[in-house]
């Protein structure tokens, strides 16, 4: 959605699009927003909590009956399991979609992992597409007059038109562009502490050809899971960065993290907007 700086003003029900790599502030602002009687749509919620519940559930239920205290209870329905997921919590989702590699180190194999990212894939898709129904949610039922999309780093990865459309139609896109200096940090801090992370798969058969390779590996077992995770994330942080800029050239205007971090209320938010949209004219 294209708007001049004045018609962002005067517009009555703001709906934004928050795009970005993980950890550049979506959540942050959206937070900041929440507090202003914003909806706050996050779409990894929405992932965890909709899409993908039962295969979370499925996932813990299959660990938890190899222990046969918990085996019986839970074949006697003696108990059940569920995930607390929510905007700031989702580990349920992280720990389903989980690593690469040994599985005496909890690696999944390439069979399960690229199952798991298909799901994923699958499940980001509608939660994307989910976007105009909660829009009217927001305000019919609970009387929000704004709406902020707080969408998952790996929407660039989707390469789904429709899901550029919706939000392009119902949204204005808004990309938070890291600066050198912010890359490096969140590089940094993904190789200190590593997560499971969504891969597209042909990025991910032409990462492992290279790994295997450089690590000396002939077996895929043998591939130590975080040490995978370190490995390809500043390749996948990198080849991210033109599919966002793509996506941001078409659709989105573009903030930059540090101006992003400047903002303390919805007020600066606003104006931060209006003044990305200036600078596009």
């Amino acid at each position: 959605m294209r708007l001049s700086s004045d018609e962002f003003r005067q517009w009555t029900n703001k709906s934004i699009t928050l795009l970005g790599m993980s950890g550049v502030g979506k959540t942050f602002i959206s937070n900041i927003l929440r507090d202003n009687e914003w909806f706050h749509y996050s779409g990894d919620y929405r992932i965890g909590t909709r899409y993908m519940s039962e295969p979370i559930l499925d996932n813990v239920k299959a660990q938890a009956m190899q222990v046969p205290f918990l085996q019986d209870l839970l074949r006697s329905d003696s108990i059940y399991i569920s995930s607390n997921i929510t905007f700031d919590h989702l580990k349920p989702l992280s720990m389903f979609l989980s690593k690469l590699g040994d599985p005496a180190k909890g690696g999944l194999t390439l069979k399960e992992f690229k199952h798991r990212l298909q799901l994923h894939h699958k499940a980001e898709v509608a939660a994307m597409l989910d976007v105009p129904e909660f829009m009217h949610k927001s305000r019919t039922i609970y009387g929000f007059n704004h709406f902020i999309n707080d969408a998952g780093g790996s929407v660039c990865e989707l390469d789904d038109q429709q899901v550029l459309d919706t939000l392009s139609d119902n949204t204005l896109l808004l990309y938070i562009e890291a600066t050198d200096k912010d890359e490096q940090a969140l590089i940094e801090r993904a190789v200190n502490s590593p997560k499971p992370l969504y891969y597209r798969e042909a990025f991910l058969d032409e990462q492992l050809i290279t790994y295997m390779e450089e690590r000396s590996l002939e077996y895929m077992a043998l591939i130590d899971p975080d040490d995978f995770v370190r490995w390809v994330f500043p390749r996948l942080f990198n080849s991210r960065i033109p599919r966002y800029k793509a996506i941001a050239d078409k659709y989105a205007y573009t903030i930059k993290t540090t101006e992003l971090y400047q903002v303390t209320c919805e007020k600066d938010f606003l104006d931060l907007i209006e003044k990305a949209i200036d600078r596009h004219v």
